[in-house]
């Protein structure tokens, strides 16, 4: 088996908690008293633009929220939305552990709006950790099309067989399995550990 030599990492739902997804949206639709179906309709019709950077946050909001008149303000929604992120301490700490050991190029390929991937970043000190952050926002691209993917091992030079993805969503690692890379999916932090020593990876 070839050896390891880059590990790329989803953020959401392997480091941190989820960014935007579903059980975020819920939430802040609850505190608000939002109607989820009417939300609904029209995040799935603006998503794919937000993750990609084809729109704003602030316009994401305009059209998803603030179309109306609403009884607070678009601030205090952000504020709300991005203090849902929380870290996963266990995921956080192994993967400083490899970032320190210098023995791994460490990347991450994740879907994320700009605004909150950036935030993200900063609050949970992940330059600190990455060399590199292959960002839907950043790219125009999401997962699972293999042209992240692609583009990822592009950038580091890396070849396939040598490089890791770590996400947890099944459909996200299938595509990086069919290009070439070791996947593993993540469960919790003693499992992730556990798999990525079967594949020779430790700090």
């Amino acid at each position: 088996m070839a050896k390891i030599g880059a590990i790329f990492w989803d953020i959401g739902g392997v480091l941190l908690s989820n960014a935007w997804d579903r059980e975020q949206r819920q939430c802040t639709l609850k505190q608000f008293g939002l109607d989820e179906v009417e939300f609904e309709s029209r995040h799935e019709m603006l998503v794919s633009s937000l993750e990609r950077g084809k729109i704003s946050l602030q316009e994401y909001l305009e059209r998803t929220i603030f179309y109306r008149p609403r009884a607070f303000t678009p601030d205090a929604f952000k504020e709300f939305m991005f203090s849902l992120s929380k870290p996963i301490p266990e995921t956080l700490q192994l993967a400083k552990d490899l970032s320190r050991s210098c023995r791994y190029l460490m990347s991450t390929i994740n879907n994320e709006s700009k605004e909150l991937n950036l935030f993200r970043i900063q609050t949970f000190g992940l330059r600190e950790i990455f060399s590199l952050f292959v960002s839907s926002c950043f790219v125009g691209l999401r997962k699972p099309e293999d042209a992240i993917y692609r583009l990822s091992l592009e950038i580091t030079q890396r070849p396939p067989e040598e490089s890791c993805f770590i996400d947890d969503r099944p459909l996200n690692l299938d595509t990086a399995v069919r290009l070439g890379m070791h996947a593993i999916q993540m469960k919790n932090a003693q499992q992730l550990r556990h798999d990525l020593q079967q594949l020779g990876v430790a700090a």
